[in-house]
C-alpha cells in the first residue's frame, strides 16, 4: 500500500514553504504524484452589498485574490525545480466560504491531502476551521501541518491516538503507509476504560498486533489524564518523547457548515506543535 496521488493545499503564507516541504517530502518517499491547489479567495459579501460596490472595486478585489494565487504558484513551482517529482499545480477561483468545498471537491481525487494549521495572528481568507472541514467533508485523510512548521523530520516517531472507535480505525487504516515506514510507532490511549468492550482487556494491543502484521514497529501505552485534559496530556506525551507525527481520527460532523469537532480533536487542531494526520 502506498500513496499515489497527493494533493497539497497553497498558498502565499510564510508557512507554506514547510507545508510544501513536508508533501515534496512524501511524494519522494512514495513515488507519488504532487498536485499544488491555489485557491484566488474573493471575500463574500450579501448581494445588496455587492450590487452597490463599483465595478472598479470588484476588480481590485479579483486582482487581489489573483495576484495572491499567482504568488503561491510561482514558490510551489520553484520549491519542485530541485526534486524530479511527477507534479502538477492547478488554480481555482472561489468565495472565502467556498474554500473548504473546493479543496474537498479535489482531494476525492487523492489518496492524501496535506494542509496548514491556521495561524492565529494571520487573517484565514478561507476561515480559521477550513483544514477540518476538509477533514470532515472530503472522505480522504488530511495532514495538517502546524503553522510555526516542523524540525523536518516527519514520521520517523509515530504516536497513533486510539481509543478503539470507527475514526481512529480510519485515520490508522489511512496512515499505513506512513506507519509501516516509520521506525518508532507507539498506539496511546487515554484514560481508557477496560469495561468497554472496544478496547477488551488490553487496551491498543489489537490494533498493535494489526500494525505489527503490516510490518510496523509498534508499543503499547496508556496514560491515566486526571488533572489536565485528554488533548494536554497528547500534546505532553509528543514532546516528551520527541515524536514527530501524531496519527488520530477527526470527530464531528459537518452540515450546513457548522461543524461541531470533538473537544480532543479541536483542541489538538488549535494547539499542535507537531503534524497531525487525520481521517473522519
Amino acid at each position: 500500500m502506498s500513496y499515489r496521488n497527493i494533493l497539497v493545499h497553497i498558498d502565499d503564507s510564510d508557512a507554506c514553504g514547510d507545508r510544501v516541504a513536508a508533501a515534496i517530502g512524501l511524494a519522494k518517499r512514495h513515488d507519488a504524484h504532487l498536485t499544488g491547489l491555489g485557491l484566488a479567495i474573493e471575500m463574500s459579501m450579501p448581494d445588496f452589498v455587492h450590487n452597490q460596490m463599483a465595478a472598479e472595486v470588484l476588480q481590485i478585489q479579483r486582482s487581489a485574490a489573483e495576484e495572491r494565487v499567482a504568488t503561491a504558484t510561482e514558490r510551489f513551482r520553484a520549491a519542485l525545480s530541485e526534486h524530479g517529482l511527477d507534479a502538477d499545480c492547478r488554480t481555482v477561483a472561489c468565495l472565502d466560504t467556498e474554500a473548504a468545498d473546493k479543496i474537498a471537491l479535489h482531494a476525492r481525487y487523492s489518496d492524501l491531502v496535506v494542509m496548514g494549521q491556521a495561524d492565529p495572528g494571520v487573517s484565514a481568507l478561507g476561515g480559521r476551521h477550513m483544514a477540518e472541514d476538509v477533514v470532515l467533508s472530503s472522505g480522504r485523510p488530511v495532514l495538517v501541518v502546524p503553522y510555526i512548521g516542523t524540525n523536518g523530520a516527519l514520521g520517523d516517531k509515530v504516536v497513533v491516538a486510539w481509543d478503539a472507535g470507527r475514526e481512529s480505525v480510519r485515520a490508522v487504516n489511512d496512515a499505513l503507509p506512513i506507519l509501516a515506514a516509520a521506525k518508532d510507532v507507539t498506539v496511546l490511549s487515554v484514560n481508557p476504560r477496560i469495561d468497554d468492550e472496544r478496547h477488551g482487556e488490553q487496551p491498543g494491543a489489537d490494533i498493535a498486533l494489526h500494525l505489527a502484521r503490516h510490518g510496523c514497529k509498534v508499543d503499547v501505552n496508556h496514560l491515566e489524564s486526571r488533572d489536565i485534559s485528554i488533548g494536554d496530556t497528547i500534546l505532553s506525551y509528543l514532546a516528551d518523547r520527541g515524536s514527530d507525527l501524531l496519527v488520530m481520527g477527526g470527530y464531528g460532523h459537518s452540515r450546513w457548515r457548522e461543524v461541531i469537532l470533538g473537544g480532543v480533536t479541536r483542541h489538538i487542531s488549535e494547539h499542535m506543535t507537531v503534524p497531525v494526520f487525520m481521517s473522519h
